[in-house]
């Protein structure tokens, strides 16, 4: 009848909770105590509970007795099904009182609580960095381990994160399910479509902090800043030279570099000499074109166009002939998407 009645005759004596049967008393007192008095005789593991005790042995047997009846996904739990259930259902019982977000299980309301709060209860132990979750950390600890679980199957490059080797994978297959509304321009990652509209709302939210000049991109900013601090990390291993910026590096390479036309022996220093030679000799007969460097890319003979392959970015639309100096360049937008371009210079 106290079901009906909400009689609680039994008073915890810690805490003063009260509950309405002596079991009910009894079972709350242990969670004062501490007692366990049911042990697993397989792992040794207590519990305060015999139900926890037998839930906890389907853990070794593998036992899943909770079975949905929609898709007949077992579960050891019937909290577990329960939860379960929700997913074809599309109840969300648990609601954000702040924003009014719903969530299928309390877990997820409660990671989600921390994107209010800004509380970050998992630390890194090496470098003090904090999470809101711990898988976040786990993926973290791996920039400090090196590992890199996941492994491209075409070219056995290798990554720390999933989402990462999906991203990648993309350059082997073309896909770009990134779309401008504005413009149809398609991008492998969101974030190549992210930076990308700033072209449009001319938005620059990185901003340098001594002289107030702003960049659509962090990369942008970073570069920058070496003009302050006069940091020239790229060094040139012929001449000792250094400079600030990768394709000033580059550029400054080709003063090093010899290129020879087949035919009249001449040198050249600039790419756009050379081709201008290759311009006059093509309408004559077709000849070889030696490369002494590797500055000129994928020649073909001179009866075709002077071709060559050029690395397209598909935000700003520069381009370089240098695979190393586009690949810095993706990185400072942001994202690592990778087009090839075959340009006539004729």
């Amino acid at each position: 009848m106290r079901t009906h009645t909400k009689d609680k005759p039994y008073e915890c004596e810690f805490c003063q909770t009260a509950l309405a049967t002596g079991s009910d008393l009894k079972r709350h007192i242990k969670t004062h105590t501490k007692e366990k008095p049911y042990t697993c005789q397989l792992c040794q593991k207590s519990f305060a509970h015999y139900c926890h005790l037998k839930r906890h042995m389907r853990t070794h047997t593998g036992e899943k007795t909770y079975k949905c009846q929609l898709c007949q996904k077992s579960y050891t739990e019937g909290g577990a099904l329960k939860v379960h259930i929700r997913t074809h259902t599309g109840h969300k019982p648990y609601i954000c009182q702040i924003c009014q977000k719903s969530f299928a299980h309390g877990c997820g309301l409660k990671r989600h609580m921390r994107t209010h709060t800004g509380d970050k209860p998992y630390k890194c132990q090496l470098c003090q960095k904090s999470f809101a979750e711990s898988g976040a950390l786990k993926v973290h600890m791996r920039t400090h381990t090196g590992e890199k679980l996941y492994k491209c199957q075409l070219c056995q490059k290798s990554f720390a994160q999933r989402c990462h080797l999906k991203t990648h994978l993309r350059t082997h297959t073309g896909d770009k399910p990134y779309k401008c509304q504005l413009c149809q321009k398609s991008f492998a990652e969101g974030g190549g479509l992210k930076v990308h509209m700033r072209a449009h709302t001319g938005e620059k939210p990185y901003k340098c902090q001594l002289c107030q000049k702003s960049f659509t991109h962090g990369g942008g900013l970073k570069t920058h800043m070496r003009t302050h601090t006069g940091e020239k990390p790229y060094l040139c291993e012929v001449c000792n030279k250094i400079f600030n910026r990768l394709d000033y590096l580059n550029k400054h390479r080709r003063t090093h570099a010899t290129k020879k036309h087949s035919t009249c022996n001449k040198l050249y220093v600039k790419s756009g000499s050379l081709a201008k030679q290759c311009k006059h000799h093509a309408r004559v007969q077709t000849h070889d074109l030696i490369m002494e460097s590797e500055s000129i890319a994928n020649v073909s003979h001179h009866g075709i166009p002077f071709l060559k392959k050029l690395f397209g970015c598909g935000i700003c639309d520069a381009m370089f002939d240098i695979e190393e100096e586009f690949q810095e360049h993706c990185s400072s937008h942001g994202y690592s998407d990778l087009t090839t371009f075959v340009v006539d210079l004729l």
